[in-house]
């Protein structure tokens, strides 16, 4: 398999085929690499399903976007429909992983299908996968054990609800996990978020409100080199308030010392933060301070 080889991987049993594996189910499947009969060695997914992966062996180099994964003995990665990866085993090894792979079509219509959003960890990248300890490995086997004993059941009419249900509880551990490595990396996320803070006073001191507009999550997660899923996370469970929510409260109280320094009128202040309207800057300023910047000014004049 050449090096440029892109596999657009949409069904289950194309990765199946990929490794040399039995295919019980057409839109799930419980994967064990020890028992792969094929293994290629370079390669690029384009993923069209949902796969979580423990590795349980350093093997080789895993890539999204431009970064390579932080994984190790007992990391879980995760990958959602539309991510690009690129895998590139070491000469003379085999990959030792467990995993669950399953199509949308499996969830669509179900809770799960609802509430996949939720997870959001499966946009997590670079340096952002779970680290497991050696109970909560267990405790993802155990769940992909149960996933893969209902696969080899004969098919009867519970069958999809209770793969489906299995599958909710291991992302629910999953999301368990990844609270916890939250909290045990608290020194690492604490010096994020100071960077944030200097990154936030750095953009409205700055000519980039004009020249960007309003700053977005999206562009200080890029600056922490982070995803924007795994930044808005940690934000949120250092601070208990959304990463936009944090954006948006250092621009109100910017706003309000310009406001009171009586320099510019409001629609000045509105360009200079970013705002392409000043009629957006009033309903955001009004609807965080409960009145407008004219009545904040007039209320607080000396």
């Amino acid at each position: 398999m050449n090096t440029s080889d892109i596999i657009n991987l949409k069904s289950i049993d194309q990765y199946n085929r990929l490794y040399g594996l039995e295919t019980l189910h057409p839109l799930v499947a419980v994967v064990d690499l020890k028992n792969a009969t094929t293994y290629p060695t370079h390669f690029t997914l384009n993923y069209g399903v949902y796969a979580l992966f423990l590795k349980q062996t350093r093997c080789g180099d895993l890539r999204y976007g431009r970064q390579p994964y932080d994984y190790q003995e007992g990391t879980v990665t995760s990958f959602a429909p539309g991510q690009v990866v690129e895998v590139k085993m070491e000469e003379g090894t085999r990959p030792l992983a467990q995993g669950l792979l399953f199509h949308p079509d499996l969830i669509r219509g179900t809770s799960l299908g609802r509430e996949i959003k939720r997870y959001s960890f499966f946009s997590y990248a670079s340096n952002e996968a779970l680290h497991l300890s050696d109970e909560e490995k267990q405790i993802y086997l155990d769940c992909l054990s149960n996933i893969q004993a209902e696969l080899q059941h004969p098919i009867d009419k519970h069958s999809r609800r209770l793969i489906v249900r299995n599958i909710e509880l291991l992302l629910d551990y999953c999301m368990r996990f990844y609270e916890r490595q939250f909290i045990t990396r608290a020194t690492a996320n604490k010096d994020v978020l100071t960077k944030f803070e200097e990154e936030l006073d750095w953009y409205f001191q700055s000519q980039l409100p004009q020249e960007q507009g309003l700053p977005t999550v999206k562009y200080f997660a890029d600056r922490a080199c982070l995803s924007p899923n795994y930044f808005g996370d940690l934000v949120k469970k250092e601070t208990g308030r959304t990463a936009q929510e944090y954006i948006q409260d250092k621009l109100i109280n910017i706003a309000k010392e310009e406001i009171l320094s009586q320099t510019r009128n409001v629609s000045e202040i509105a360009y200079r933060l970013g705002f392409q309207y000043p009629q957006h800057f009033t309903r955001i300023f009004k609807k965080r301070v409960g009145c407008t910047p004219g009545e904040y000014r007039s209320q607080h004049s000396a």
